[in-house]
């Protein structure tokens, strides 16, 4: 039987303090819940490596909770103890092995624990869900990057994601995959799917902005600039109709310090564990 898209609208969530999960489990987030419980709001940020998601995500994550917001901030492949499991050997530059097939399989498989463990509670209790990538990076990563078919990717998603869409996605772009992949490796070698190749990842840039294309209303492009503050005032405006403690953001204010990044053991408010190299939130999902 197919899968319906599930879609959330912006509705007042309890404040709470930080930017944890939680690994309740609860009904299907689909239509209005129960006795007119809050329904969360469940934001994606996409794009190629090195684009600044994990930056702008930290931003609006603190610009939320001081206006009193739960905020859960997540990343892919990861959020849970076998997402991140997954995440360190898919990303293992040593794990060269590892077929297109098994790749995206994997990264299906951190996903469906992800969206059952934390993304459907927390949208079913009223939070607002910030994730570093979700099924927009499969499309573009194993399908138009891989060559993998397009539609069983898409089937793929489906089935991990039980039907669950983004409220709204922002496609962060540099216009220069040299550039962005200098910025996602530093000085190091990259990880596994960073060492892709250049020409691997022109061709997900562009898959971003065909998808972008064919859903404008929920894909947002916001272009990375060299100012930080520019850019997270395009975040901002692209967010605050669905969003609007975002509204002075989007008017040019200063963006607040923003709170440290939270991956592993963020569904359960545990410390982040120590990163190994390849594993950082802003390379996030790569698929």
């Amino acid at each position: 039987m197919p899968l319906t898209p599930e879609r959330h609208t912006a509705e007042p969530a309890q404040p709470v303090e930080g930017c944890a999960g939680s690994d309740t489990q609860g009904a299907p987030v689909g239509g209005q819940l129960e006795g007119n419980s809050p329904r969360g709001v469940f934001v994606t940020f996409e794009g190629g490596d090195g684009v600044g998601k994990s930056t702008h995500i930290r931003y609006v994550a603190n610009e939320l909770r001081l206006a009193g917001r739960e905020v859960v901030c997540l990343r892919e492949p990861g959020g849970t103890g076998i997402g991140e499991s997954l995440r360190a050997m898919v990303l293992d530059p040593d794990n060269g092995e590892i077929s297109s097939e098994a790749e995206l399989l994997m990264y299906e498989a951190a996903r469906a624990q992800l969206v059952r463990e934390v993304i459907r509670p927390a949208l079913e209790r009223g939070a607002v869900v910030l994730c570093d990538r979700f099924s927009d990076s499969t499309i573009a990563y194993q399908a138009y990057g891989r060559g993998l078919p397009l539609d069983f990717v898409r089937r793929a998603n489906a089935f991990a994601t039980g039907g669950i869409v983004p409220d709204r996605t922002i496609l962060l772009v540099l216009g220069n995959t040299r550039k962005s992949l200098a910025r996602a490796t530093g000085a190091g070698a990259g990880d596994r799917m960073e060492q892709a190749g250049e020409v691997f990842h022109s061709r997900v840039n562009r898959a971003f902005l065909k998808l972008a294309k064919r859903d404008p209303k929920r894909i947002r492009i916001v272009r990375s600039s060299s100012s930080r503050k520019a850019t997270a005032a395009a975040v901002a405006a692209e967010l605050a109709d669905i969003l609007p403690e975002l509204s002075a953001r989007a008017a040019g204010a200063t963006p607040s310090q923003p709170a440290a990044p939270q991956g592993a053991g963020a569904a359960k408010g545990k410390p982040q564990a120590k990163r190994k190299r390849g594993g950082r939130g802003k390379r996030g999902h790569h698929g």
